[in-house]
């Protein structure tokens, strides 16, 4: 079995795709040749730091994914609207209200919670969602 190469940026990319899949906060691994450290928040983002031989800032920092807060039904805009307007890609700040949770009569906001591109729904509208259910991806400002 060869060494895992932790200075490709595909390889921590895909250990920050499953710790964030899995729920998983960060992880820190030391070597001889030097140290990876993953920060996964969902503010955030993930953050890499890397030293000795790992090469800093070529890591791919991955799309973060907007989970449903709580059960309900899935609104990707305000429910009176018309018609849904798809404006995707599109920026959005942290505090941009990208969706809704509907509970009966009420609404609950579902805010970006990053700065980036809004870049998918990953939800049928109307359909009925679960905690943590996956509503969309917003990938980083390049």
């Amino acid at each position: 079995m060869s060494a895992i190469d932790f200075s490709d940026p595909a390889t921590i990319a895909v250990l920050a795709d499953a710790l964030t899949a899995a729920g998983v906060g960060g992880i820190e691994i030391s070597r001889p040749g030097g140290n990876l450290r993953l920060v996964i928040s969902a503010v955030g983002g993930v953050q890499v730091s890397t030293t000795g031989n790992a090469r800093p800032g070529l890591a791919v920092i991955p799309a973060v994914t907007v989970k449903a807060p709580m059960a309900g039904r899935f609104c990707p805009s305000y429910p009176s609207a018309p018609i849904e307007i798809e404006h995707r890609p599109r920026t959005v700040s942290e505090q941009d209200v990208i969706g809704f949770i509907r509970i009966g009569s009420v609404l609950l906001p579902i805010p970006a919670g990053r700065s980036g591109l809004l870049s998918k729904r990953l939800t049928e509208p109307d359909a009925l969602v679960g905690f943590g259910d996956p509503l969309f991806e917003i990938e980083p400002h390049s």
